[in-house]
């Protein structure tokens, strides 16, 4: 039972970060519907129109045209740019063109690995003996 409420918090976790939603938006969540009502009152706005116009497709036009609302805007949550990380990797499929030596070249099989105990009474022995080539 532990097992699956660890696994269903993790995933919801992960969910709720891949929102990309902070504490920050959560605490400014009053400015937002303290806003909306503003905009509900003032220009007759329903909360979809108000989203588009804050989140949306209307977002340009209406910071233009009602550059008085800066500031509110700025507090409004949910603003915040999200990061991405892009990780590149690539392979080189022809070796000889290189001049690179495939793996199995370098490696060779007939080397044999040994463990011998420390005699010396100076030393400590240890649980673990390096190997060493014969």
């Amino acid at each position: 039972m532990m097992v699956k409420l660890v696994s269903i918090t993790a995933s919801f976790l992960i969910l709720i970060q891949s929102f990309n939603i902070c504490i920050s938006d959560l605490v400014d969540l009053s400015e937002l519907i303290e806003h909306a009502k503003f905009h509900s009152e003032k220009y007759g706005d329903n909360l979809f129109v108000f989203i588009s116009k804050h989140y949306g497709e209307l977002e340009a036009d209406h910071s233009k045209k009602h550059q008085e609302e800066k500031q509110e805007h700025e507090e409004l949550p949910f603003q915040h740019q999200p990061h991405m990380t892009l990780l590149s990797a690539f392979m080189i499929k022809d070796l000889q063109a290189y001049h690179i030596k495939p793996i199995d070249d370098l490696v060779t099989s007939a080397t044999d690995f040994f463990y011998q105990a420390s005699y010396s009474n100076c030393e400590k022995e240890a649980p673990f003996q390096p190997p060493r080539v014969v």
